[in-house]
């Protein structure tokens, strides 16, 4: 009787660590569509278009943060009639100028994100904020995937000069004092020839650019998105 207890308390040991080694095997890495709901509706623009460039900002640390704000998202996501009309756009900008490029800096954006940016600028009053970043109670395009920030590059993959570079929050960079800015020297006609090819080539294709962000663009008003689609959380 002793020896089969014996066997019995050796069996169910072993049995034991054999369970735990094989509750430790690391779980098979999740897909951004996994980890962030909604994101599996999305589309992948490179995958629409690959000719249009891509560099995310906020998954590195060249931003106006210095510091990365993605971790789980590593290519540029849109809803799919967002990134079919932004390939319409590249195409058009090719027929006008073959060898360059939309370069897309940003477009669906996780509300969490949002908010960080927001809580970021906290030293900005809110009214002059909401000219830079949205309020997350209310939502931004981008949390619905309908907006893209971007600019024009050359055959080389270098930006276009616009005279304010992306984030830039003065308002050298407000696409409405652009005249003032040309008067007073600070923007020169390259600049605005510049923005007004990337205005013409996303308006061809309905997309609106906001008044305080010559790189922003919107397909649809923030109206529009809510009743279309889930917002990013």
């Amino acid at each position: 009787m002793c020896k089969l207890i014996l066997i019995l308390i050796v069996f169910f040991s072993v049995f034991n660590v054999f369970s735990q080694k094989k509750s430790k095997k690391k779980k098979p890495k999740e897909t951004t569509a996994q980890v962030r709901e909604g994101f599996d509706k999305l589309v992948d623009i490179q995958v629409i278009d690959p000719t249009i460039k891509i560099d995310l900002k906020y998954a590195s640390s060249d931003n106006f943060m210095k510091k990365k704000l993605y971790f789980d998202i590593n290519k540029l996501y849109l809803q799919k009639e967002v990134a079919l009309r932004l390939s319409l756009a590249q195409k058009y900008l090719k027929s006008l100028h073959p060898t360059y490029s939309l370069l897309v800096y940003d477009g669906a954006r996780p509300l969490s994100v949002q908010q960080a940016m927001w809580d970021a600028l906290d030293s900005i009053p809110v009214r002059e904020r909401t000219k830079f970043v949205s309020n997350p109670a209310s939502g931004s395009v981008h949390n619905y995937a309908a907006a893209v920030d971007l600019t024009i590059c050359d055959a080389k993959g270098e930006p276009l000069d616009m005279g304010a570079g992306y984030d830039d929050i003065r308002k050298i960079a407000y696409p409405r004092f652009e005249a003032e800015f040309l008067k007073s020297k600070q923007l020169t006609q390259t600049h605005i020839s510049n923005r007004e090819l990337l205005r013409m080539v996303m308006k061809s294709q309905k997309f609106v650019n906001i008044a305080t962000e010559w790189w922003h663009f919107n397909a649809f008003s923030i109206k529009e998105v809510r009743k279309k689609y889930a917002i990013l959380k």
